[in-house]
């Protein structure tokens, strides 16, 4: 079998208008699907740019295939099993600007360019202060889009009708905002020309968003029956879920320049993005994050077996249910609906979502899909969440770096990495130790969670006990069901 390229499908040519940063599977089974999904519908006719952000990537790859990949969704669909495929040939171009840094800068100059897509994952949208030479390729994304915009403003002489729609995708609040803070900040400790700050931030149009699939990225379990069935090797299969959405605030140029909610997907221009995004980022993102170290360190890989373990599962559910619907400010009817069709989107048969996949960048994802309500919860309830503060626990278990005997790929910035290794050394058996130094970190949390609540330290340092004297499988049976600590011999 040959790999996948241009010698096997009639790809076209189209002028690059969208630059992406990032080349991961939940952009390319997401976002390059619905500008698939416009191009082929004569809403849009546009190729993308892909950038890698990191050093590390699969840009290299993708050229190799002249940036055709094959997407499979897979799902419950108006109640029927649906299976489809279908290859995406949306990529015009692949840049890794660490190698190809002109070339990268040089999209500044063009006048087809018209949107940025981003998504840098959680931890993506920062200020780096060492961001300051701009002769070479900044390490941040902030640093490279402000790059890009620099040159577009040097080469268009300052036209205010020369900006770009900007539509980040990373999952913190008011992502279009922070990206817009972050690069006036970045521009500021670069001491930029004042004139060239104020074109970034009037000439451009910044919006927010929230997205919605469950992408469990490439199936390598099934990729010999994959290549069977298409009669061609593909190295960059991605396989994601029937349902979708996507939420951007409205923003008339970009709702002019990408009309993503034209042609019948579930793509909303809102007024208000906040409500979708609180009740996603809580319900589906926070019911993820809490339950991959539990469920790993149980011997668990899949979101599927997770759900669908009786003890795991319930866990899940209660959590869910009792801990994190009563923080969203929705009607209850329409969140228990919502938080259904979450655990049915888990159930899906056709996915193997490895919990693994979830596990990148970890401490950042406590932060922005766990702690906000653990704050709403013990502000509204006066009480704690035993079941997040459970999975807190066992995020501090899990990076311990141990399953049984097999060590555990953590994958995180380094510097959180040295920190959990650090308070790992200092143990020496104090659990009630361990969990103030986790709780405490302020440099991970942005507060100490320590004065949440009186209690928080010890219930902590039990469940951290708990873990690791009797072992996950029986500290999670016993919190869900007794609702605390782990009394099993």
């Amino acid at each position: 079998m040959e790999l996948i390229s241009k010698k096997l499908f009639n790809k076209p040519e189209r002028k690059i208008k969208i630059m992406q940063f990032g080349e991961g599977n939940f952009l390319r089974a997401f976002v390059e699907w619905i500008i698939q999904d416009l191009n082929d519908k004569g809403a849009i006719d546009a190729g993308v740019a892909v950038v890698q952000p990191m050093p590390f990537g699969r840009v290299n790859e993708l050229a190799a295939q002249d940036g055709l990949y094959t997407l499979r969704l897979e799902g419950i669909d108006n109640g029927e099993n649906v299976k489809k495929s279908q290859v995406i040939d949306v990529i015009g171009d692949c840049v890794n600007p660490f190698t190809e840094y002109e070339k990268f800068l040089k999209y500044g100059e063009s006048e087809d360019l018209q949107v940025i897509i981003s998504n840098t994952t959680e931890a993506g949208i920062a200020v780096d202060p060492d961001d300051t030479d701009f002769t070479n390729c900044p390490k941040s994304y902030p640093g490279k889009l402000l790059a890009l915009l620099k040159r577009r403003y040097d080469h268009f002489k300052g036209d205010m009708g020369k900006g770009l729609a900007i539509i980040p995708c990373e999952l913190i609040d008011d992502n279009g905002d922070e990206l817009y803070r972050c690069l006036t900040e970045l521009a500021k400790i670069n001491k930029m020309d004042a004139k060239f700050i104020e074109w970034m931030q009037n000439a451009n149009h910044f919006t927010s968003t929230l997205v919605d699939r469950i992408v469990p990225g490439y199936p390598r379990n099934e990729i010999e029956a994959i290549q069977e069935e298409t009669g061609y090797i593909d190295n960059n299969v991605v396989k994601g879920e029937i349902f979708h959405l996507w939420v951007l605030k409205k923003e008339p140029h970009i709702q002019k320049v990408f009309p993503a909610d034209k042609t019948g997907l579930n793509v909303i221009f809102a007024d208000d993005i906040h409500p979708y995004k609180q009740r996603k980022v809580k319900i589906l993102n926070g019911s993820h994050t809490a339950m991959v170290p539990v469920a790993y360190l149980c011997g668990i890989d899949t979101v599927g077996e997770a759900v669908n373990d009786p003890i795991i599962g319930k866990f899940v559910r209660d959590f869910v249910f009792e801990e994190v619907n009563p923080t969203i400010n929705l009607p209850q009817d329409q969140m228990v609906a919502f938080a259904n069709s979450v655990i049915e989107r888990y159930r899906n048969p056709y996915i193997r979502h490895e919990l693994m996949s979830i596990a990148l960048n970890s401490t950042t994802k406590f932060k922005t899909r766990l702690l906000p309500t653990l704050v709403d919860y013990v502000k509204i309830k006066g009480k704690l969440p035993n079941r997040l503060l459970f999975a807190f626990a066992a995020l501090v278990e899990f990076h311990k770096g141990k399953r049984g005997n097999e060590d555990i790929a953590l994958k995180d910035d380094p510097e959180y990495l040295a920190k959990w290794k650090e308070l790992w050394a200092g143990f020496g058996g104090d659990y009630n130790k361990l969990a103030k130094d986790a709780l405490g970190w302020t440099e991970a949390w942005d507060m100490d969670m320590n004065g949440l609540h009186p209690e928080i330290t010890a219930t902590v340092a039990k469940y951290l006990k708990a873990m690791d004297t009797k072992g996950m499988p029986c500290a999670v049976e016993c919190v869900v069901t007794r609702g605390d600590g782990c009394n099993c011999k």
